[in-house]
């Protein structure tokens, strides 16, 4: 166990970073007066031909990217052995690589793990959380040239679970990064998936879903630094809240630095709430420094269900609880669908059917 030591403020939640998070509720993470657990709780069962899992010191393996997250920052100081997944170049995995969590226990833990995609690789990697914990985690994803990695985080947490995280990419020339973030789980979830480009031609979609109920607090900020040219993003989350006090939070930045000429970009968010008292807040930003570019756009809607749909199922025979589950699986399928994991599918419904069925119960 260690205690951090680094001389930053710990949040107030007046900051711009902060103020919509329930600092009360993460069991310390951000409080550089609590202690954090040192360890690493992510395993796997087997690993295909070229690649290789190992614990490497975090004094020889340096962030590779900056931050101002106070919790990203007590992770950095806090962990001593970093958790290295690499793929080899010209690697072409068919079947996914599963990484596993479930914590039983609520001592406050970090964790860092550190994604080396090789040259002209193609891999997916799933890392899924399970159980109830309170984790503050940073995942490094470097993206060599003409890399495709398709990321998927599965936050299946139990009720009581608390998870803080980073997922940092950085792509280099002509890569492709896919990430699908799914929060369906825990009490207050904070996820923040960023992108940064080093090389032209590369191409980053970034797509989450996410179902909040009573006393969850599920959110999600994305920020997308286009520096280089010719470059392409797009930005896709989906959320729906049951519950009188069910919260969620999402936030888009994209920024367009003046070299990043040639950017096409676009970011959406929709909410779907479906009780009174369930709360969305979804803030679009754009900050674009040059002209020259194929296009900039972003885009949010919050609203409730649409009634012509209920009416539609409803005067063919379906009962409005059976309806209203159709329609939620509707609206999320866009995103599900494209897992391309038919288990992790399939689960990912039936949990949201649960939940539901748990609110209405």
């Amino acid at each position: 166990m260690a205690l951090a030591t680094t001389n930053y403020l710990t949040p107030t939640g007046r900051e711009e970073a902060w103020r919509f998070t329930p600092l009360n509720r993460l069991g310390g993470l951000h409080d550089s007066s609590v202690s954090l657990n040192d360890r690493i709780s992510l395993t796997y069962q087997s690993l295909p031909s070229g690649v290789e899992i190992s614990e490497v010191n975090a004094s020889d393996l340096p962030s590779i990217a900056t931050t101002d997250d106070q919790v990203n920052l007590r992770v950095r100081e806090t962990v001593t052995q970093v958790l290295r997944l690499k793929i080899a170049n010209n690697a072409e995995l068919t079947e996914p690589i599963f990484l596993n969590r479930k914590v039983v226990g609520m001592a406050p833990e970090a964790s860092r793990v550190l994604i080396h995609a090789g040259i002209n690789s193609h891999a997916t990697i799933v890392v899924e959380n399970t159980g109830d914990a309170i984790i503050a985690e940073e995942i490094e994803i470097k993206l060599e040239a003409g890399a495709n990695l398709r990321f998927i985080t599965l936050q299946e947490w139990d009720s009581k679970a608390v998870h803080v995280a980073r997922h940092h990419a950085i792509l280099e020339k002509d890569s492709t990064f896919t990430s699908y973030v799914v929060t369906v789980g825990g009490s207050v979830v904070r996820i923040l998936p960023t992108v940064e480009y080093r090389g032209p031609g590369t191409s980053a979609d970034l797509c989450g879903l996410y179902f909040a109920t009573d006393g969850q607090h599920l959110e999600h900020r994305v920020h997308v630094e286009h520096a280089v040219p010719n470059a392409k993003s797009r930005v896709n989350y989906k959320g729906a809240l049951n519950g009188i006090s069910a919260r969620s939070v999402w936030i888009g930045d994209v920024f367009i630095k003046a070299a990043a000429q040639g950017t096409d970009t676009y970011e959406l968010n929709r909410n779907l709430l479906l009780s009174d008292g369930a709360r969305a807040d979804s803030v679009p930003n754009l900050e674009i420094e040059t002209g020259d570019i194929v296009g900039a756009g972003h885009a949010s809607t919050t609203g409730r269900f649409d009634d012509e749909q209920l009416f539609y199922l409803s005067s063919r025979g379906i009962p409005a609880e059976e309806a209203r589950r159709l329609v939620i699986r509707g609206f999320f399928a866009e995103i599900v669908s494209k897992l391309h994991l038919a288990d992790v599918e399939e689960r990912i419904m039936n949990r949201i059917d649960l939940e539901l069925a748990t609110v209405n119960s």
